[in-house]
């Protein structure tokens, strides 16, 4: 606006907007926002309770005893968790020999890391279930020893890992690239020993990234589906994924029901996803 306009309300002045177009990008982004974003999600809120108050009532009586369904949930969370945990270790460790070291072929490493992101995931479950398979490279020398990855768990929790690792690394890198390394070096001139830095200088700063990362990976693995299918047999109440119960139930013309699903899964994931937030902030203020 022109700041030499007289002002509606005294004792009030215009103020030029601090960016051009500010406006406009704030209008788009809340655009945006609410028609990808949050008209989907009040749809799929609203959706169960769409035939009437008595009937969402029903619908949800129905889904607290439907066991296919809380297995398939169970599943689905407990894989995804696992594999975020398990992404972390690899991921720091990836992160620190792309940032912190000069390792040969950085660049053909980091190239790499982001192969999950372009490979279609139908490719990447077809692959390890052959991989791992009864009669795979790695599935035949593992099964001789009685240890069997696919059709099981284990083979979801890896096929999530796979997917997961990308966004641990390409969360944690950045914070670990803008570490200051002058409290690095104070601690070692003080006599700490490299180790001792490593665990009480570098990891307390990492904690908020790690959990960041953590969240990440969990979140995109509660809705994986193409690479999971492959591997995990997709046996009811033992290997089967809630986004693949969804659409079966939308096969069987079931809508309700796999609106009901995608409606749990939702409230899990915000709720889940707000713990995480709660945890990350509480970590940021102790390293204040």
């Amino acid at each position: 606006m022109n700041p030499s306009r007289p002002s509606p309300f005294p004792g009030l002045r215009w103020q030029r907007d601090p960016l051009p177009g500010f406006g406009l990008g704030l209008g788009m982004t809340l655009f945006w926002l609410g028609t990808i974003v949050i008209l989907p999600m009040v749809a799929l809120v609203v959706r169960p309770w769409g035939e009437g108050l008595h009937s969402g009532l029903r619908a949800f009586a129905h889904a607290a005893h439907d066991g296919r369904m809380l297995a398939a949930i169970r599943v689905s969370f407990t894989s995804a968790l696992l594999a975020a945990v398990a992404d972390l270790v690899p991921g720091l460790l990836i992160a620190w020999a792309l940032v912190r070291s000069d390792i040969p072929a950085r660049r053909l490493i980091d190239m790499l890391v982001e192969l999950p992101f372009a490979l279609p995931t139908a490719v990447v479950g077809i692959t390890m279930a052959t991989l791992y398979g009864p009669n795979g490279w790695l599935g035949g020398p593992l099964a001789r020893w009685g240890v069997h990855v696919a059709f099981t768990q284990a083979g979801i929790v890896l096929a999530l890992m796979f997917i997961g690792l990308p966004f641990v690394v390409r969360t944690i890198a950045p914070v670990l690239r803008h570490l200051p390394r002058d409290v690095e070096e104070a601690a070692g001139i003080l006599g700490a020993s490299r180790l001792q830095v490593i665990t009480r200088v570098i990891l307390p700063a990492l904690y908020p990234a790690l959990v960041t990362a953590a969240g990440m990976a969990f979140a995109r693995g509660i809705g994986e589906y193409g690479s999971v299918i492959f591997i995990a047999g997709n046996q009811p109440y033992h290997t089967e994924i809630a986004p693949l119960l969804i659409v079966i139930r939308l096969q069987e013309y079931d809508t309700q029901g796999a609106t009901l699903i995608g409606f749990v899964l939702v409230g899990i994931s915000l709720l889940s996803l707000a713990g995480i937030g709660l945890l990350r902030r509480h970590l940021s203020y102790g390293t204040d």
